[in-house]
């Protein structure tokens, strides 16, 4: 029914839209940009909306669903979109309630309740419960990004279900809209004169309760015996809850229901105290089945989560790119236990005396009970990310969900575990299993083909077969993340038929037109249909053979690399640490995450809802708000690269055509750069003058916010050899070739000429390689491909006699070294270009490597230190930290994300604002409230100069601040080299 009214629907959109806007304040978008954005989610599947609502209000999610009833078009309620079962998507109308409606509306910590509307992200609620010693317990790994509203829907549970249950167990009563835009109140254990009330309700009210009722007495020896009695147990709808002994319990029973019965606007949630404190046991075992033949045990001494990981999960954390692997005990499989104390002392000890308590198969080959934080944050970094961690094998192939999040009764999950690899085996398929052992709970992602034809016929036979040995073990189909399209063609083989006609009956009680998210858990779509990454790409677009990167970690091949991004949604995070994604923190719109632009750029390649390849302005239009940080390559768990796809798409998008201002100024700012050096001071004093000023600015696409960078008197590179010419510089010994980046070159010669006292203090003699150079980043970044790659092809042939003479390189703005490290190879493949990136390192990396028992000068002195996207990204900042503490600074480095200046990003004109939000969100501030004689480091040159012109304070290199301290220790020259 609901297909034949969404198809009468298409033929007048307009109609549709036209009330749409009428009614709802917030945003009502038909356009192919807006619905790239939603055909997906976190799961494999892939349906375009007919239209997306983006309420700012809950009067507005009350008129959207309305006004969709009046046209008998279908809703799709979605928060973060993190869902992974596929039940975030369709093709009615999306209301995505993420954005605005985060409102939370009272805490009541002597009831220990919160009141929520649906957008709340699970952080944000946390936080703010923690004031009062409390905490909503239920904590998936999505827990920066995942909204209540979606964990009502999906019966969200997480690590420390162990201890607290799930979302339903902490549920006290729901707000909610039915389909034709009733709106009511649904609450939790009614007695019986109760219940009895609520039926004689007038109205929809009264007739739903009464229906309730019939279906209860209809099933009610089926819903007391077919339905397994264990927590995990999530698929279909948990209609038990409605039984006279468990309280008939509507709120929790449409917890779960996945947007198909109700539409949640707004949560009242029960609080638990948080304990004071927790400590981590790590327990080694031989293989996760012996891990799992554990957990019964371990139950028996009341943790507060028991997670399970093994050691193809720490694999893929090292294959990720980690730069320090996470120490753990003996073992191919660990259970992560946290027990909780009243103090660190306390937890420790309880968790030691679990330990010494456990006897025969429970006990671990190896075990370690774990205190420090950061330690613990460590540990739990390789749970949390397993969901993208494990999106590739070993080989490099795809792994997908589907079969994502079984469970089974905790006293069975060993033998299920073994019946579970066997049936892998039988299939000749790779997946890394994880999760929630305490509750029975499994994640796998699986390398199935799903492009191509014979790859999916596997999937269904495998998901069939898997759904046959879960339901044997007394499991359930999903343990935590719902049906979805995934698995609600499986309900029949978990349920009888008659607890599937009771389904029925239950979503037709709310929602008797079948107008909220059809085809999930009742009549369901088919599991195989709708696969996302079986969508064909256009063959007219230069996709696979015609790009200018390379792509080396997806084989040159641009269509997977497209399919890289999994939708888990890190980029939509609100806070924490990291980088990505710092245009969606400032602006909270899915365009502008990560996720929304890797969307964006596969719809483009699809060329269904985006058709125009290439030149799509709603790509572009997404990506102009990219900074090029590179923080997702990095802080993404699949390492998406949208600094790279940026590039390419701007190279693609502006062949034969002409480009912005911007590209022609900044991107060619080195070429600009040389000529200001003939007469720097007369560019100098031009550039100072107002109306040369303006029009300068308007010409070269700069925001007239910005001050100008001035050039130097004198470049490094000629002060470093007229010094050489007089004889001043180290010329016997080792030999370090030092890079003369532009920045440093031509707008800040001090940082190099700091470094050089550096590493001749440290024993080295510094040589710089012939002619000009440059490594091309202002050419990538701002698309110009084929250009960058000229000047690439010159720094490797003035790098490569260098190296191939056994010579480190050293460079010292870090986005140029990373473009050395990382764009060169992308853009220049081969085995010289790799000896040349092997070969260089950021100045502390060079320090701690080459010079190991140098000795930097000690500085009694505090010091801010912000560390620039690209290092984090690529190189990292441990040296820096290591070599910071060995030279005696107490220095707190900023965990704030990017600067928002970002090389050209924060120049260009139509970028000031939200250039200074990113840098407002936590960089300058602290700056600002820094002591004066507190030390602001920053590496990079972007970084410095948005900390100048938004605090007025100088931020010093790291180079700079040691060759301070050698001239402060009074020792010059050769005799302060080396070991004093």
């Amino acid at each position: 029914m609901a297909d034949a009214q969404l198809t009468s629907s298409r033929t007048a959109p307009a109609d549709l839209r036209h009330d749409l806007e009428r009614r709802v304040r917030g945003t009502v978008a038909f356009d192919p940009g807006t619905l790239a954005l939603y055909t997906s989610d976190a799961s494999n599947y892939r349906r375009v909306p007919l239209g997306v609502v983006i309420p700012e209000t809950v009067d507005d999610c009350v008129a959207a669903v309305r006004t969709c009833a009046e046209h008998g078009v279908p809703v799709v309620p979605r928060g973060g979109g993190t869902s992974i079962a596929g039940n975030a998507i369709g093709t009615g109308v999306v209301i995505d309630t993420s954005r605005h409606l985060r409102a939370i509306e009272d805490i009541d910590p002597v009831a220990r309740t919160a009141t929520v509307q649906p957008g709340v992200i699970l952080d944000d609620l946390r936080r703010a419960t923690a004031e009062h010693g409390l905490t909503f317990a239920p904590d998936p790994s999505t827990h920066s990004r995942c909204t209540i509203g979606g964990m009502v829907g999906n019966n969200a549970c997480g690590s420390h279900s162990v201890a607290w249950g799930t979302t339903a167990d902490n549920i006290v009563s729901l707000d909610v809209l039915l389909s034709d835009g009733t709106r009511m109140t649904v609450g939790s254990q009614h007695s019986a004169q109760e219940w009895e009330e609520l039926t004689r309700r007038p109205g929809r009210e009264g007739r739903i309760y009464a229906e309730l009722t019939r279906i209860v007495e209809d099933h009610r020896a089926e819903l007391r015996t077919a339905m397994p009695e264990f927590r995990r147990r999530v698929s279909g709808y948990a209609l038990d809850r409605l039984l006279p002994e468990k309280g008939r319990d509507v709120a929790a029973a449409l917890v779960g229901t996945e947007g198909t019965c109700v539409f949640v606007l707004g949560a009242t949630v029960r609080l638990v105290e948080s304990p004071p404190a927790r400590a981590l046991a790590v327990l080694g075992y031989p293989d996760a089945a012996s891990a799992a033949d554990a957990v019964p045990d371990l139950i028996g001494h009341a943790p507060l989560t028991v997670e399970g990981i093994n050691d193809r999960m720490v694999a893929a954390l090292d294959r990720q790119g980690s730069r320090s692997r996470v120490p753990l005990p003996e073992g191919g499989a660990w259970l992560l236990v946290e027990i909780a104390g009243g103090d660190p002392a306390e937890a420790a000890g309880a968790a030691e005396r679990m330990l010494s308590g456990l006897k025969g198969a429970s006990r671990p080959r190896d075990a370690v009970v774990v205190t420090d934080a950061a330690h613990q944050r460590a540990l739990w970094r390789i749970r949390e990310e397993g969901a993208g961690l494990t999106q590739r094998t070993p080989d490099g192939n795809d792994a997908w969900s589907g079969w994502e999040d079984a469970a089974v009764p905790p006293e069975n999950l060993g033998g299920y575990l073994r019946a579970f690899d066997a049936l892998m085996e039988r299939h000749g398929r790779f997946g890394v299993v994880y999760g929630h052992f305490g509750d029975g709970c499994l994640h796998v992602r699986i390398d199935f083909g799903l492009t191509h034809e014979r790859g999916r016929r596997e999937y269904r036979a495998f998901m069939e077969e898997a759904a046959d040995l879960v339901v044997a073990h007394g499991g359930s189909l999903s343990g935590e993340h719902g049906d979805g399209q995934a698995r609600s063609e499986l309900l029949g083989r978990m349920y009888p038929e008659s607890v599937i006609r009771a389904f029925g009956a239950f979503k037709r009680a709310w929602d008797p037109d079948g107008l909220l998210n059809p085809g999930i858990i009742v009549d369901p779509l088919p599991l195989d249909a709708d696969i996302r990454v079986a969508s064909d790409l256009r063959p007219e677009l230069p996709l696979l053979s015609e790009v200018a990167l390379a792509y080396t970690d997806d084989d040159g091949d641009f269509a997977r690399t497209l399919r890289r991004c999994s939708g888990v949604g890190k980029c939509r995070r609100q806070s924490g640490p990291g980088v990505m994604c710092p245009s969606y923190q400032v602006t909270q719109e899915e365009r502008h995450s990560t996720r929304g632009r890797a969307h964006l750029l596969f719809e483009m390649a699809n060329g269904e809802v985006i058709t125009d390849g290439w030149r799509s302005e709603e790509v572009r239009e997404s990506l102009d708000l990219c900074l090029s940080c590179k923080g997702c390559l990095s802080d993404c768990p699949v390492n998406v690269d949208m600094a790279a796809y940026k590039a390419e798409f701007l190279h693609q998008h502006y062949k034969g055509r002409v480009r912005p201002a911007a590209h022609y100024s900044m991107g060619w700012l080195p070429v600009w750069a040389r000529l200001a050096a003939l007469a720097p001071a007369e560019t100098n004093r031009a550039a100072r003058l107002p109306g040369v000023s303006r029009l300068a600015k308007r010409l070269a696409g700069v925001a007239v916010q910005r001050e100008l960078p001035a050039f130097a008197a004198t470049t490094f590179t000629r002060a470093f050899r007229r010094r050489a010419a007089r004889g001043e510089a180290r010329t016997t010994g080792r030999r370090v070739v030092l890079w003369p980046d532009t920045f440093g070159n031509h707008l800040n010669p001090g940082v190099l000429a700091a470094a050089t006292q550096v590493l001749e203090d440290a024993g080295w003699t510094v040589v710089l390689p012939e002619g000009q150079v440059c490594c091309g980043l202002t050419w990538v970044s701002t698309g110009q491909l084929d250009v960058a790659r000229t000047v690439m092809r010159r720094a490797v042939r003035a790098l490569a006699p260098l190296v191939a003479q056994g010579l480190p390189v050293v460079g010292l703005e870090p986005s140029c070294t990373a473009a050395l490290r990382h764009d060169l190879v992308e853009l220049l493949p081969g085995r010289e270009s790799e000896r040349v990136a092997e070969a260089v390192h950021t100045l502390a990396g060079f320090l701690n490597t080459y010079a190991p028992d140098w000795r930097p000068p000690r500085l009694s002195a505090k010091a801010l230190a912000q560390v620039h996207c690209h290092q984090h990204a690529v190189m990292g900042f441990d040296a820096e930290r290591d070599l910071i503490a060995r030279a005696g600074i107490d220095g707190e480095v900023l965990d704030s994300g990017c600067c928002g200046l970002a090389g050209d990003f924060g120049f260009t004109e139509g970028h000031y604002e939200v250039s200074t939000a990113i840098g407002e969100r936590e960089l300058l501030p602290r700056v600002r409230a820094a002591d004066a004689d507190t030390l602001v480091m920053a590496d990079g040159y972007s970084c410095r100069t948005q900390i100048g012109q938004g605090t007025g304070r100088r931020a010093l290199h790291l180079a700079e601040v040691l060759a301070r301290g050698i001239a402060a220790r009074g020792v010059p020259g050769p005799a302060g080299r080396g070991k004093p």
